[in-house]
């Protein structure tokens, strides 16, 4: 059984050291930073000793990203995924699913009609958009993010009341 838990001040150091593991993919966060993002999160929740994590914003949230601001001009209701990691020796084991299934359950039950996301075209990212289609995300925008080379993919998936 997976047991799913909040992002606790006493998990931030091991989420920081996971997450800067995968700055491409993700960014790179200092302490400060991530304090603040679990903080300001509609959902902040880990599996294990921090084997895989989730951030999650709603629109509501007073976040700066350029993916989240995309969102926001286009939605007015929406959860959106700011990063999801799991670790590499955690791999294969559901973690993902899990974090995000719990995700679907927790943004219906608080109205959000739509789950968002975006997932690195350039540089690609096959696993993380072959993943997000099994779990019936779809496209629905792209953009290359300004002051880099990065282009990534917008991806929704509705979620019924």
């Amino acid at each position: 059984m997976i047991t799913i838990e909040p992002i606790g001040p006493g998990d931030q150091a091991k989420v920081l050291a996971l997450n800067n593991q995968f700055a491409v993919e993700t960014s790179f966060l200092d302490a400060a930073k991530l304090a603040a993002m679990v903080e300001e999160a509609f959902l902040a929740t880990r599996i294990g000793g921090v084997d895989a994590f989730l951030i999650v914003f709603d629109q509501r949230a007073r976040y700066d990203s350029s993916n989240f601001l995309w969102f926001r001009d286009r939605f007015p209701d929406f959860a959106y995924v700011d990063r999801i990691i799991t670790g590499p020796g955690a791999r294969g084991k559901g973690y993902a699913r899990a974090l995000y299934q719990d995700l679907f359950v927790r943004a219906a039950a608080a109205g959000h009609k739509r789950v968002v996301c975006e997932v690195n075209s350039d540089p690609p990212n096959p696993v993380s958009d072959a993943f997000h289609a099994t779990l019936g995300f779809a496209p629905i925008g792209s953009q290359t993010l300004r002051g880099s080379s990065k282009t990534v993919r917008y991806l929704s998936k509705n979620i019924p009341s």
